[in-house]
C-alpha cells in the first residue's frame, strides 16, 4: 500500500478500508496467505497468457476496494500488466481505447483522433520505455480545458483538504 496516498482519502473510507482489512486478517490462517502469496505470480502468468492467447484485458482499478486510490492505482495496474507478459503499450491500451471498446464508445474516445473527444495525459518520460513513466504527468487535458502540473498540484490540495475534513454524521433517527 502506498501510504502516502491516504492523505488524499476521506476519513470514512480510511476507517471502513482499516476495518476491513482487520476483519480480513483476522478472517485468515497463516495457510490461506501463504497460498495468496504463492499463487500470485502464477495468477500473473495467467494473465499474461490470457494477452497472448487474445482476450481483451481492461485495467480499471476498481474505486473503494480497499486500499485502492482512485487514479493513483492506475499506474500500479499497469506495471502488474506489463510485469504479467503485457508489453507497455498492450497495457496502456488496456486503460484506454480496451474500456472504449467494452463501453461502445470506441468512435467517441480511447485514441487521440480527429472527432474524438480529447481527454489526454501528458507525460514527461515515455511510458512505453518504461511503464513506470507513466507517472510522469505534465499535464492533462479533459474536455478541451488544458489542466497544468500545478493546476493538477492543486487539486491534489483541495483533495487533501477535503479528505483532511470529518467525516459528516450519519444522519440520526427521523424525528416527528
Amino acid at each position: 500500500m502506498h501510504k502516502e496516498w491516504l492523505k488524499y482519502v476521506p476519513s470514512d473510507t480510511r476507517d471502513f478500508w482499516k476495518d476491513f482489512s482487520e476483519n480480513t486478517v483476522k478472517a485468515r490462517t497463516a495457510g490461506i496467505w501463504a497460498d495468496a502469496h504463492r499463487e500470485f505470480p502464477e495468477e500473473l502468468k495467467l494473465v499474461g497468457r490470457m494477452y497472448r492467447a487474445g482476450v481483451a484485458i481492461l485495467a480499471g482499478s476498481d474505486v473503494y476496494n480497499p486500499c485502492v486510490f482512485p487514479g493513483f492505482s492506475l499506474h500500479d495496474e499497469l506495471s502488474l500488466l506489463v510485469e504479467a507478459g503485457l508489453p507497455p503499450m498492450a497495457a496502456l491500451q488496456a486503460a484506454t481505447i480496451g474500456p472504449a471498446r467494452f463501453m461502445g464508445q470506441e468512435q467517441r474516445r480511447g485514441t487521440v483522433e480527429v472527432g474524438k473527444v480529447a481527454d489526454v495525459v501528458l507525460l514527461d518520460r515515455d511510458p512505453l520505455a518504461d511503464i513506470h513513466n507513466s507517472t510522469s504527468i505534465r499535464a492533462v487535458i479533459l474536455g478541451g480545458k488544458l489542466m497544468s502540473r500545478t493546476s493538477l498540484d492543486g487539486l491534489l490540495a483541495e483533495a487533501e483538504a477535503l479528505a483532511a475534513k470529518p467525516a459528516p454524521n450519519p444522519p440520526g433517527p427521523a424525528t416527528n
